[in-house]
């Protein structure tokens, strides 16, 4: 593609909702106060927490500190965000990640191409305890990383990981922003597709627009011990799966699952080949069965996803026309 357009201005959208990660919180601000190129803003969203949205008025700088308008969750907040910004693009970076240098010039070279509607990047895993010998890089996802099998190089894809990833905000106000029934709320979601409904409402908009992976625009995003334990891999396959249901219920099981079955004849076949090659090593028995499981527990939250009546508000709530009032001009 040809880079050769005058960069776009940049907000950088940060979601925090606890006290308990404000470490953490401090360093993603810096680390994207810290670029070269720098943001134009960094707009941080606190999710209806009196406390947190106190002490971040009173020790951080360099950063706007708003409370979220919308719903608890981070599509609230990530849609409180969008609708506050000034930037052509926003970039949405998660509260427990680190930008690494080049990161804000590494996501907004690929936007000279008008095509290019959204840029991903990588979101590499930072295991605080280590990662477990049985998780199976294949499934990364499950702890909001990038995983084995997505391209290596820049190009087109379906759906970007939520930890890193960028929109053209003229795009995100067009489509309604991010529907708050797909979004995480605290630390157990019910639910976690809100990106790939996104991205696939962009893509039906404009089937010339391209939604482009950037593996050189990098960040660390930190995998506390709590989610290397076996319980929170299970659920967090069967909450995917049931995620994918309704999105598949909503956009239809074609462009919603497309990745799900490259990723099922592709990129699981290949790794248990990969672990029953190494069978005698240590954790290779369990990683296959860790492989299996997470097959398993993910096309049953999608069988239960499948079936279960939408009647509940949270699960039929639309994502919102440009009539409503927070879908403005992009000043």
């Amino acid at each position: 593609m040809n880079y050769a357009a005058p960069t776009p201005t940049l907000s950088v959208v940060i979601c925090a909702y606890t006290l308990d990660r404000w470490e953490d919180l401090r360093a993603a601000i810096r680390s994207v106060l810290d670029q070269d190129p720098p943001a134009d803003e960094i707009v941080l969203v606190i999710d209806h927490n009196q406390a947190l949205q106190a002490r971040a008025e009173q020790d951080l700088t360099g950063v706007r500190v708003v409370p979220n308008q919308e719903r608890r969750g981070l599509s609230g907040g990530r849609n409180t965000g969008v609708a506050v910004s000034h930037g052509e693009v926003v970039a949405f970076l998660d509260d427990d990640a680190t930008a690494r240098p080049g990161w804000t010039g590494r996501l907004l070279a690929p936007y000279a191409d008008p095509r290019v509607m959204g840029v991903g990047g990588l979101v590499r895993p930072w295991w605080t305890t280590g990662r477990p010998v049985w998780f199976p890089p294949e499934f990364d996802w499950v702890v909001g990383c990038s995983y084995r099998g997505q391209p290596e190089q820049a190009a087109p894809v379906r759906n970007f990981i939520g930890a890193n990833m960028s929109f053209r905000r003229t795009r995100l106000l067009a489509v309604g922003g991010f529907l708050d029934a797909l979004g995480r709320v605290g630390t157990r979601p019910v639910a976690s597709c809100d990106e790939t409904d996104l991205c696939l409402r962009i893509a039906a908009r404009d089937p010339q627009a391209v939604l482009l992976y950037e593996p050189a625009a990098e960040i660390h995003h930190r995998v506390p011990e709590s989610r290397t334990r076996w319980a929170y891999f299970r659920y967090r396959c069967y909450v995917e799966g049931l995620s994918k249901a309704l999105v598949a219920r909503r956009c239809g099981s074609g462009p919603a699952l497309a990745s799900e079955r490259a990723y099922l004849r592709s990129t699981v076949p290949r790794a248990l080949a990969r672990t029953l090659g190494r069978i005698g090593s240590p954790g290779a028995l369990r990683t296959a069965g860790a492989l299996s499981a997470g097959v398993c527990a993910t096309a049953t939250g999608y069988l239960v996803g499948w079936i279960r009546p939408l009647d509940s508000p949270r699960l039929v709530r639309q994502p919102r026309t440009p009539a409503h009032p927070w879908v403005g001009s992009d000043s």
